[in-house]
């Protein structure tokens, strides 16, 4: 009698999962990152970037605070806070509403529009040096600015539409001007550096065309202040923000693949024609409203979207630090000249333009040797 044969092992039966519950978001950790899909839409965040946008949004708040409660009167958090809620003195509420909060407002919107300018151009560019103030499209807004205010005598609303129209074609005549040798960082910093000398031997002239208060107010605007700024000049430039940094966010994607070349940036379906002219209208656009408020007000656009990537150390453009950046550090340069050199009026253009100069030297030094490594 033959043995009978032995069962054959089977495999244990597979884990049943339970269904996912409806709306339920998968989370995926990957290290550092943490990527969450909801449909057809992926989110993905860097842990370092959380840490250092939860840390500059916390300066931020401190700063606010310290311009709002210190000055020539200085008030203490409780009573900023009535004077905001409507509920305060009559002396707190004109410092606090009238004199203070709409300069604040405007310092933080004016250094998040430059500084997420300067992050786009310089991810175009793939060039540290891709800036509106360097590439010429601050000084082009400049001059449809002061086209506005020393010939056509205009409104604020009709400087603001000069500075546009002056920035978007600066941007024009830059991008003609490259396009035929190839739209690449290098011709396009060497040629927008040319184009902004000419710009501003054009607003030279202007100013030495102009009466001789509007000159003085013409060389005011162009050294870059904070100072008398309404709720007007706030609302204006914090619309555009409103409307131009969503915009650019959505767009973030995008321009973090552009960065990476056209050939992967095409490899990977995006049109990389249009999203370059749309990132680029959306930075000249930043550039131009926040020029028109203020004046020109150098290296911001420069220097924070840098300092950020740096703190955050991601290859992405990270233009929500850069923002919080560049409002960090523009209304800690105008609360530095308000304090430090008060009763003197210095212009915040004059503080950013020398740190600015000394931080342009050194990223110069800097890239020198790399190119020689």
């Amino acid at each position: 009698m033959s043995p009978a044969p032995e069962a054959k092992a089977s495999a244990p039966p597979a884990p049943v999962r339970p269904p996912a519950r409806p709306g339920a978001r998968p989370r995926v950790v990957t290290g550092r990152t943490v990527r969450s899909r909801r449909g057809g839409v992926s989110l993905r965040f860097h842990g370092r970037s959380l840490v250092v946008t939860a840390a500059l949004a916390a300066a931020l708040v401190a700063v606010m605070l310290v311009s709002l409660t210190t000055g020539d009167f200085a008030l203490s958090v409780p009573e900023v806070l009535r004077a905001l809620a409507g509920k305060g003195s009559g002396g707190a509420d004109f410092i606090v509403n009238t004199l203070r909060m709409p300069r604040l407002v405007t310092a933080l919107c004016v250094g998040a529009a430059l500084s997420v300018s300067g992050a786009i151009l310089q991810s175009l560019t793939r060039n540290p040096l891709g800036s509106p103030d360097i590439i010429g499209f601050t000084n082009g807004s400049a001059t449809g600015a002061l086209v506005v205010i020393v010939v056509l005598h205009g409104s604020m609303t009709q400087i603001v539409l000069g500075a546009l129209i002056g920035g978007l074609g600066t941007a024009l005549a830059v991008y003609l001007l490259v396009f035929g040798g190839g739209v690449q960082g290098f011709r396009l910093v060497v040629m927008g550096i040319g184009v902004s000398a000419l710009l501003l031997a054009v607003n030279s002239y202007l100013i030495t065309r102009a009466s001789w208060q509007e000159a003085l107010e013409a060389q005011a605007w162009l050294i870059g202040s904070l100072g008398n700024r309404t709720w007007d000049h706030a609302t204006a430039v914090g619309l555009a923000v409103a409307v131009l940094l969503p915009l650019a966010l959505l767009l973030g994607g995008r321009l973090t693949m552009v960065e990476m070349g056209d050939d992967t940036a095409m490899a990977l379906g995006v049109d990389v024609a249009r999203s370059r002219t749309a990132l680029l209208l959306i930075s000249v656009a930043l550039a131009a409203f926040a020029t028109a408020v203020t004046g020109p007000i150098w290296f911001i656009a420069l220097a924070a979207p840098q300092l950020s990537r740096k703190l955050i150390r991601s290859s992405g453009s990270g233009l929500v630090p850069a923002a919080l950046m560049g409002a960090v550090l523009l209304a800690v340069s105008d609360l530095v000249v308000q304090r430090v050199f008060s009763p003197a009026l210095l212009p915040v253009g004059t503080a950013t333009g020398t740190i600015g100069g000394l931080y342009l030297i050194w990223l110069l030094v800097t890239e020198s040797r790399k190119s020689r490594a």
